[in-house]
């Protein structure tokens, strides 16, 4: 009773009237165990994300900014859902069943490795062979000293190409723009919206960011490759795309968010592992990054995964050191070998290293305040439509190529070294000694840089044996612009990765601090850039762990391993003094209501029963479809709690739980009776089986819409024991809010059942969703709750005096409600 009175006082001063509750609750119980919703799901055209709710009133689905496109999100439920039909399907499956799903598991992770590897390799040939023209046409006319002319066609090029990639970005997949790992992570947090996964969205991330980094945009592919691999694994999961005639039947066998959320981490890693050549690296990232959970099995069909992903690369890159892939060279897939450079370091070096990841934990701090007011800004623009995309998207590649081009013409021309092996100046598309303007036998050091693919200018600074190739000027006007132009390339409508941008920034520092003690130092200066580079990652994206190892692999330098172990530590550490890590800021500026794995310190002050809304829609055992039709059509929820009462019990008791998309199936199969009485399993499993209740793919799940049922069907009954989930995880109404928020997040939940503690009331006192759980719903109930300053931080200008609700992504106000659909 003291917990009960404890209660009742937490909801009189959140304002809630608990008898008016438990007396609407009451007579809603007398109208065929059906009670009415506090509020309704209905979808109208809400377009902000972030959307809060002032009461506990459920008025529309959650919106978020997925890529470029506003659209609603769900969560998804990797719980097993235990009715009757799964167990009797269980029981009756035989060994070899069982066999032939863990097969089809590894045969997945096969085709993941297979398709990953394909396109990553495809995306390297295809951008090292339209830049390589580019460069080489560009190249051909300085030569002939036709200098006005070179910057047309090389501006006229980069302009076509960022055209086209914001075209596709902006019409046919909206979703696309942007890194796509936001997006990836937020998925395997558990939050679903249609478009993340698509086909159009894997159609338009692979040629998107080919031509937006053949384009010179200072990004990378790396982001979207990431993303790329975990459509790829959602396309196969799902046996393919009806909607594109891209089906196949004996793949449709993993109808779970369980299991496809187990392959798009093996497509995430395997993503990664095509981008870097960085197998391990892969699935690290999947692990330390990407996954919200995690597993031993996992691990190995990750591991299997990228492991293909590398011996598919390495056969590509064999057959094409025959000069068969036209442009494509040393470039492209990318590896900075430095292991040629002598890593001999004393403790004195490690004072330089010290420095260089303080410097890289506060411009990384830095950089991710400015990307977040410059998404911000950009979303301003981007939402007036499609053709205002394409022209920021123009505008930002004409500034890009202004500095590109314009910027070596300060540069000094400097003799080609004598003790060189490679060719000075170089001759094509690649390579660290561009001539630009310069008479023949001398380079142009800023050229060397800006005119390369990214790819070739992380090669030309992470390169050994050239601590003299590159002035102090030049290398502090390289750092500042790619700093600068990483800023303001990030949030148009292209597919556009940042670890390139953020590695580039770094390296540049890092050689400037490598040419600064050159003197005093026994570290090469390309190997500073490389410890530059790791610093600067650090300070952005705070992974520790991938980070070092993605960088060993691609430098091929085991000996580095505590420098960079040294650096990555220091920059997060000063870097989290400041701000949250880069992806975690874009998940939060989207609207995806994230749940980290850890509860925030208020939550240890309040109860579960605190943040429920009641009463619920709640059905009988056996219900009249009339009420059901009813209740589907008034709301969004996706989770409906089933209770028996007399004569089906001897007193109310809670039976389990019914899903939305279970209910749909189950009246269209229209197995209904005149009379209210219990029709049993054996009767269920003449009409469905097991199969007929998984989940489809995107897109593809029954509607509403599709029921057909009759005016006189209105008034019959149907027995919802069969399809009950009869082992929904339950909590209590005291138990702390800070539990079951690592209980909800650690099992994958939709839907957590709150019971009450004493006995004498309604068997299930309210549900919690994700939205629950979010900090702006929370201070919504509460609106005098002062809670961590942490957890402040999550909520950015989000609350007005006026209880208004600020939306700073696009500098609107709004009031209405939002909520994710239960």
């Amino acid at each position: 009773m003291e917990g009960e009175m404890e209660h009742r006082e937490r909801r009189e001063r959140a304002g809630i009237d608990i008898e008016s509750m438990m007396e609407a609750r009451g007579n809603e119980m007398e109208n065929d165990c059906y009670y009415t919703s506090m509020g309704t799901d209905s979808e109208d055209g809400i377009r902000e994300p972030l959307l809060l709710r002032k009461r506990t009133m459920n008025t529309t689905s959650q919106i978020a900014l997925v890529g470029a496109n506003v659209c609603p999100i769900e969560s998804l439920d990797y719980e097993i859902v235990e009715n009757d039909l799964f167990n009797e399907d269980w029981r009756s499956r035989t060994k070899v069943q069982i066999f032939q799903y863990v097969i089809l598991k590894w045969t997945l992770a096969l085709l993941i490795g297979l398709a990953t590897g394909i396109v990553g390799f495809f995306n390297n040939l295809a951008i090292e062979n339209i830049a390589g023209f580019k460069f080489v046409l560009t190249n051909n006319l300085m030569l002939e000293q036709r200098y006005l002319l070179a910057f047309v066609a090389y501006a006229g090029c980069n302009v076509v190409l960022a055209a086209a990639a914001a075209a596709l970005c902006a019409y046919v997949a909206p979703a696309a723009a942007g890194s796509g790992i936001p997006e990836v992570k937020a998925y395997l947090n558990g939050i679903d919206a249609q478009s993340i996964l698509a086909p159009s969205t894997l159609f338009v991330k692979i040629f998107g960011s080919i031509f937006g980094v053949s384009a010179g945009f200072v990004v990378g592919k790396e982001g979207p490759m990431v993303h790329t691999g975990a459509c790829i694994a959602n396309l196969l999961g799902q046996g393919g795309s009806r909607k594109y005639h891209l089906t196949c039947t004996w793949l449709r066998y993993f109808k779970s968010d369980r299991d496809r959320r187990d392959l798009i981490t093996c497509g995430a890693a395997a993503g990664v592992a095509a981008a870097f050549r960085a197998p391990v690296g892969g699935v690290l990232f999947a692990l330390e990054e990407a996954a919200s959970w995690w597993r031993s099995a996992l691990l190995w069909r990750t591991f299997f995964t990228t492991a293909v992903v590398a011996v598919v690369l390495r056969a590509f890159i064999e057959y094409c050191r025959s000069g068969k892939c036209g442009l494509f060279g040393k470039g492209g897939l990318i590896m900075f070998d430095v292991s040629s450079g002598l890593t001999t370091y004393k403790s004195a070096d490690l004072m330089a290293v010290i420095v260089l990841g303080v410097i890289g934990g506060v411009f990384g701090g830095l950089y991710n305040l400015i990307i977040d007011r410059v998404v911000r800004t950009y979303s301003i623009v981007n939402e007036r439509g499609a053709i205002f995309k394409i022209l920021l998207t123009v505008t930002v590649s004409l500034l890009t190529t202004c500095c590109s081009y314009g910027l070596p013409w300060f540069g000094s021309c400097t003799p080609c070294p004598s003790n060189i092996h490679e060719q000075c100046p170089a001759i094509g598309h690649s390579g660290n000694y561009k001539n630009f303007q310069c008479p023949p036998g001398h380079y142009n050091d800023l050229a060397s840089l800006f005119l390369n693919t990214n790819d070739d200018a992380i090669r030309n600074l992470f390169s050994t044996g050239t601590n003299n190739e590159f002035y102090i000027s030049t290398l502090f006007i390289f750092f500042a612009s790619t700093y600068f132009l990483g800023l303001v390339t990030y949030g148009i409508a292209i597919p556009s990765g940042l670890f390139i941008p953020v590695i580039l920034a770094g390296a540049s520092y890092g050689r400037i601090v490598g040419t600064l003690l050159g003197p005093f130092t026994d570290l090469n200066a390309g190997l500073f850039a490389v410890l530059g580079a790791a610093s600067f990652l650090g300070g952005t994206m705070r992974m520790t762990v991938s980070v070092c190892i993605i960088l060993l692999e691609l430098t091929n330098d085991l000996l580095m391993l505590p420098l960079v172990m040294l650096v990555l530590l220091l920059s997060k550490t000063v870097a989290d003094c400041f701000n949250k890590g880069v992806y975690d800021q874009i998940v939060e500026m989207k609207g995806l209501p994230y749940l980290e794995a850890h509860a925030e310190p208020y939550m240890r002050h309040m109860v579960a029963g605190d943040v429920v809304s009641g009463p619920l829609i709640t059905f009988c055992g056996v219900e009249k479809v009339g009420n059901i039709i009813h209740a589907l059509k008034m709301t969004g929820h996706n989770g409906f709690p089933v209770v028996d009462e007399p004569p089906f019990s001897y007193a109310p008791e809670l039976v389990g739980l019914v899903l939305r998309s279970h209910l749909l199936v189950l009246l269209k199969g229209k197995k209904f009776t005149r009379e209210r009485e219990l029709t049993g399993l054996s009767e269920a499993l003449r009409r469905f089986g097991a199969f007929d209740f998984a989940k489809a793919g995107s897109g593809k799940g029954m509607k509403l819409e599709d029921l057909d049922i009759l005016e006189e069907e209105m008034e019959m009954y149907v027995d919802l024991h069969p399809i009950a989930n009869k082992s929904p995880y339950t909590v209590v109404e005291t138990m702390s809010l800070a539990k079951a928020a690592v209980l909800f997040r650690e099992l994958g939940l939709r839907h957590l059942l709150v019971v009450p503690k004493t006995p004498g009331r309604p068997p299930i006192v309210g549900i919690l969703t994700r939205h629950d759980f979010m900090a702006e719903h929370i201070l919504g109930l509460f609106p005098h709750f002062k809670p961590h300053r942490r957890a402040k931080e999550t909520l950015p200008h989000l609350l007005l005096p006026s209880g208004h609700t600020y939306l700073p992504l696009f500098g609107q106000i709004q009031s209405r409600i939002g909520l994710m659909r239960r």
